[in-house]
């Protein structure tokens, strides 16, 4: 990720503001909080962003970059929740939308999720947030563990004293400087002490994929991630190696990273930051390194001038690398003659909303003795046309202590302590939107 930064600007006039004001907004279309450095901007700003998430097909095809006659209005997608930056002057998109996540995750961090609840209950703690995090319209403070030091992070005590007073003197300001933003490392704080000294990885991957008719790979990419959580004590200088290094493409780094390091050898070389954070993503997009772990075989048809039509869906594992394929879930959105479904599962249960016309089969686990299967009796309103084409097949699944793309940790090496770490690395595939034509 980008180190966020105030332009340079010697010699020339003050620069303008980044961000000028920031709307929150639900999925019911309420604006539930804003925020606005020097100048209100008017919440009918906003009608421009409504009228561009009619127009979209769904809540994610919402365009990121609006265009208004006087204001950039540049939005992110979280957690049900719409983060909107009313922009007035031409910056990189990139950056806001970058800073916009970078909000989400502080939330997150803080309440333990980033919910419209979670942050009117703690209204005071962002607000106080959102004003260190963005100076006069630019990024200043966007470090977890830094804020920490300048806000406090809510406990119950605090909470209740919050709601329930209002003299001087309840504030979740600390009273001193953060030591970070006194040295040459700003995301991480000085004079860290742990009894334990602990270093956790998390490699995450997803796999985005588009599978045709007859089972060939239309499309496939895995987006991947690897969190850290580092409890480690004083200033430790960190190198994490990979045995295959080459397969990441677009990686995009925490600041904490030495890039040239990572150019010539392919070695993350880093002093982390206290805590969780995200170290780098990527993705990898050659289809032919993208192996599919899941297959299904699938019969839908619906008959001409007939009421009723037949339904038969079995999954399967194709490339599992020996691991457990789990908490697979079938989703179908059935088309909009369909009245009703009557189908036996060998595995899991379905449910079938006649309202919604959504299918959903909860699967559970593959084993590949006996693999699960659904079919039965599809009921159509009696006259109306057969549907033109038959639905796809949306699949999520759950592949423990395996990155699909084949990455693996080769060593952590530290330097700069004394100290030996506990040092550990978790994998875990997952399906993004993986989706199955019939």
């Amino acid at each position: 990720m980008p180190v966020m930064r105030v332009p340079p600007n010697a010699g020339a006039a003050q620069p303008q503001k980044m961000i000028h004001s920031l709307f929150l907004i639900n999925c019911s279309g309420d604006i539930f909080l804003e925020k606005h450095w020097k100048s209100v901007v008017s919440q009918s700003v906003c009608d421009y962003f409504f009228e561009a998430q009619e127009k979209a097909v769904d809540v994610e095809n919402v365009p990121p970059v609006i265009s208004t006659p006087h204001h950039y209005l540049i939005s992110i997608y979280r957690d049900k929740l719409f983060f909107v930056s009313v922009i007035q002057t031409e910056v990189p998109p990139l950056f806001v939308i970058e800073f916009l996540h970078r909000v989400a995750d502080t939330f997150q961090d803080y309440f333990g999720e980033c919910s419209e609840a979670a942050i009117k209950d703690n209204v005071v703690i962002v607000y106080e947030l959102l004003e260190e995090m963005l100076d006069n319209g630019f990024p200043l403070a966007t470090e977890s563990n830094i804020l920490k030091e300048l806000i406090k992070p809510p406990t119950i005590l605090r909470s209740v004293v919050n709601s329930i007073t209002d003299y001087e003197g309840s504030s979740n300001v600390g009273d001193t400087l953060p030591t970070g933003q006194l040295s040459n490392i700003p995301w991480r704080r000085a004079g860290v002490k742990y009894t334990n000294n602990e270093a956790y990885f998390d490699v995450v991957e997803e796999i985005d994929a588009i599978i045709d008719k007859s089972g060939s790979t239309v499309f496939a990419e895995i987006q991947g991630v690897i969190d850290a959580c580092i409890k480690l004590s004083g200033m430790p200088d960190l190198s994490l190696s990979f045995m295959n290094p080459r397969l990441l493409d677009d990686v995009s780094f925490h600041p904490c990273i030495r890039f040239k390091r990572w150019e010539s050898e392919r070695v993350l070389s880093f002093i982390p930051p206290d805590g969780n954070f995200r170290l780098i993503s990527y993705r990898v997009s050659s289809q032919n390194l993208v192996a599919i772990p899941v297959y299904v075989k699938h019969s839908i048809s619906f008959k001409e001038n007939s009421s009723c039509g037949r339904f038969d869906i079995t999954i399967g594992p194709k490339q599992n690398m020996g691991k457990t394929i789990e908490g697979i879930t079938v989703t179908v959105h059935m088309p909009k003659v369909v009245l009703n479904m009557n189908l036996t599962p060998t595995q899991g249960s379905y449910t079938f909303d006649p309202v919604t016309k959504v299918l959903t089969w909860d699967v559970g686990k593959i084993t590949p003795q006996k693999l699960p299967s659904l079919k039965g009796l599809v009921n159509l309103q009696s006259g109306a046309p057969k549907p033109e084409e038959n639905p796809s097949l949306n699949i999520q699944f759950k592949i423990q202590q395996l990155a699909i793309s084949g990455l693996k940790v080769n060593r952590l090496d530290m330097y700069g302590e004394k100290y030996k770490p506990f040092k550990g690395v978790k994998y875990v595939t997952k399906a993004g939107k993986f989706q199955v034509r019939t």
